[in-house]
């Protein structure tokens, strides 16, 4: 019998729930940030790893209000968030020489969200021949780096980016119910 061996995983499941919205944490913490995978933020948005990624390098470029409907931003940060993912692409083609690359938003649990109630973008690098029986035969994905390694790689790219938010950023985000 083969195994696939991923004990990083025992830590997310030994851990306790914490209460709240996931991306109003990550975005009230200071960024750089490894332990939350946050690798920019700021007053208007924030760019995290996806802890449990599609793909080698999945992130997730959030806003800071805490809305799940894209209608509840205002034209500025809809544009700043737009931009920001628009970056990611060029810091992922650099970093990871990507080929290709998923971007989207999926809104309502119908739709795939795992998290409702705040909205995020999912940009996901992809490369020819990145697929493999794995997901097909074992509904298993294979990710070839270490999320932590993958934080490493990319904070210094975000840490130099150079960003204006809108003028009028949404409030702090709150915590979520």
């Amino acid at each position: 019998m083969n195994q696939l061996w991923a004990p990083w995983r025992l830590e997310y499941v030994a851990a306790a729930r914490q209460p709240g919205c996931v991306f109003c944490a990550a975005h009230r913490c200071p960024a750089p940030n490894r332990e939350l995978l946050v690798l920019y933020r700021d007053p208007a948005a924030v760019v995290l790893l996806n802890r449990f990624p599609y793909q080698n390098a999945h992130l997730l470029v959030c806003p800071a209000l805490h809305t799940g409907d894209p209608g509840g931003l205002d034209a500025p940060v809809f544009a700043h968030l737009t931009e920001l993912v628009r970056r990611a692409l060029d810091i992922l083609r650099q970093e990871y020489r990507a080929e290709g690359f998923n971007v989207g938003m999926n809104l309502g649990a119908c739709a795939g969200a795992g998290i409702t109630d705040h909205l995020h973008w999912h940009v996901v690098p992809r490369w020819t021949g990145d697929t493999n029986f794995l997901p097909v035969l074992a509904d298993v994905r294979s990710i070839p780096e270490h999320l932590e390694r993958t934080w490493e790689r990319l904070w210094p790219a975000f840490a130099d980016l150079r960003l204006t938010p809108p003028q009028d950023p949404p409030a702090e985000s709150s915590p979520a119910p």
